[in-house]
């Protein structure tokens, strides 16, 4: 990360808020806020004449809200978009990741107030996002987002190598950290209604995100998503995302285990932990998923899945929004296979048929 001077556009409906955020910033160094506009229309006159590195958007503004603001910008004057957002209503939320799908690279949980317990754990994680943003390479987006059509018949394979001959798939996992919910979104999408292996998804979240997450994958995905629970036996054409503030694993009968146990990689829940426990309890028969994310968590243990015989992808730089996590599972030898986003669900689907098929199981 380079030492260079970023400039940063607020963008909030609330004065209190505006200064707030103004002051955070600029209590860093490296940032200078170019302009602070109280909502979406004000924002996307603003790019007209300004190139902000980034811009930090509210999600519910008068005259144009977020979303509707991140799809004109990143049509007109594409920039990193970072959702910073104070509502944990889940249908609200919801709003927050079709931003994420208009082409906003991450989501946090604004600070609103000095006196809350996370203030300065808030504070210090948004000056880390901008200045991880700020590097990110965006693309323009073209107006009617093309959406992929979901697999209609479990029939057709995917044209990639054959994955190695094991086990039926019993479970995937997928660890995912910032800009994750869009590509898991669109793996979800690309997978069949009758996908017959349920998913366990452990995605770094800000506290009180995960509600809407569920919602706007099951809005947007043909599969069942539902929050992670004790003791349930997870079920084929099923996601579960690993709830706040709880590892996510299984036992060897395949029941979901949830645990408090210590943070892994400063994080819980940890991908580290979901992936330790396929390897430990399903062993070839799971697959792991590790798509982008800063840091390292779940690298080591995505290895000691393919170790076990596990098939195991890393999602590629180019697609990445942060390739920290799955550039460090491949730099360990951790990835069979190295995936553009898009190319994920293609991935899984070759995998699970291929076993299926290599054991005279009906695909």
């Amino acid at each position: 990360m380079t030492n260079r001077t970023i400039k940063v556009l607020v963008a909030d409906d609330s004065a209190v808020t505006r200064m707030l955020l103004v002051h955070l910033l600029e209590s860093d160094p490296q940032i200078v806020v170019l302009g602070a506009v109280e909502d979406g229309q004000a924002a996307v006159e603003f790019m007209q004449t300004e190139k902000p590195d980034v811009v930090l958007m509210d999600i519910h503004m008068p005259r144009l809200d977020g979303f509707e603001a991140t799809r004109v910008i990143m049509e007109t004057q594409p920039v990193p978009i970072v959702i910073c957002t104070a509502t944990t209503d889940p249908a609200a939320v919801a709003t927050t990741f079709r931003s994420m799908e208009a082409g906003a690279v991450a989501c946090l949980a604004k600070p609103v107030s000095r006196e809350h317990a996370d203030f300065e754990a808030l504070s210090q994680n948004l000056l880390q996002t901008i200045r991880l943003m700020s590097e990110v390479k965006v693309v323009r987006r073209w107006p009617r987002l093309r959406s992929v059509p979901a697999p209609t018949s479990r029939t057709t394979t995917p044209q990639l190598r054959s994955p190695s001959p094991g086990p039926r798939v019993r479970l995937i996992g997928i660890g995912a950290s910032t800009g994750g919910p869009p590509v898991l979104q669109s793996i979800l999408a690309s997978l069949p209604k009758d996908f017959t292996v349920p998913l366990l998804i452990v995605q770094h979240i800000a506290q009180g995100f995960l509600p809407g997450l569920v919602e706007w994958l099951n809005q947007t995905t043909g599969l069942h998503v539902h929050v992670a629970v004790h003791g349930m036996l997870p079920l084929p054409g099923h996601a579960y995302l690993a709830p706040d503030d709880f590892h996510l694993g299984v036992n060897t009968a395949s029941v979901m285990i949830l645990s408090r146990q210590a943070q892994e990689n400063g994080v819980r829940p940890a991908v580290s932990y979901l992936f330790r426990s396929l390897a430990q309890n399903c062993g070839a028969a799971a697959v792991g998923v590790l798509l982008t994310g800063m840091g390292k968590d779940g690298a080591a243990e995505l290895k000691l899945m393919r170790d076990t015989g596990a098939e195991t992808i890393a999602q590629d730089q180019a697609s990445s929004v942060v390739h920290g996590m799955p550039g460090e599972a491949i730099a360990l030898g951790g990835a069979n296979r190295v995936l553009p986003a898009d190319r994920i669900a293609d991935g899984l689907l070759a995998v699970v048929n291929s076993r299926a098929a290599a054991r005279g199981l009906r695909l």
